[in-house]
């Protein structure tokens, strides 16, 4: 059952309209705050800041994998590192992502 604290929203209806309101969720699921952050943005998207509010979610989710995985390289980088070794001799055409892995550390 939803606490009464859940039944107020200052600024808008763009929560109280859903059926459970992501701070209730967050709560109860004692989620930390970019977690947090990336449902209540993903949740209202589509009544408030649409686009922008899923940039946002991306955002604190690109924050969560570099807090908990370390810092994660974009497919360019990946790329041009690949490119580097294929110069050097050291991969080819054929080379497997888990070898490639590898000779990256």
């Amino acid at each position: 059952m939803t606490s009464k604290v859940y039944n107020k929203q200052i600024g808008g209806s763009h929560y109280k309209d859903m059926v459970v309101q992501p701070s209730e969720f967050i709560n109860k699921n004692k989620l930390l705050f970019a977690e947090g952050n990336a449902i209540k943005y993903i949740c209202r998207h589509a009544h408030k800041g649409e686009v922008q509010d899923l940039e946002k979610a991306k955002h604190y989710i690109d924050m969560i994998i570099e807090r908990d995985y370390g810092p994660q390289e974009n497919w360019i980088e990946g790329y041009n590192k690949w490119k580097d070794l294929q110069k050097k001799g050291v991969v080819s055409d054929k080379v497997k992502l888990g070898d490639l892995k590898k000779l990256l550390k």
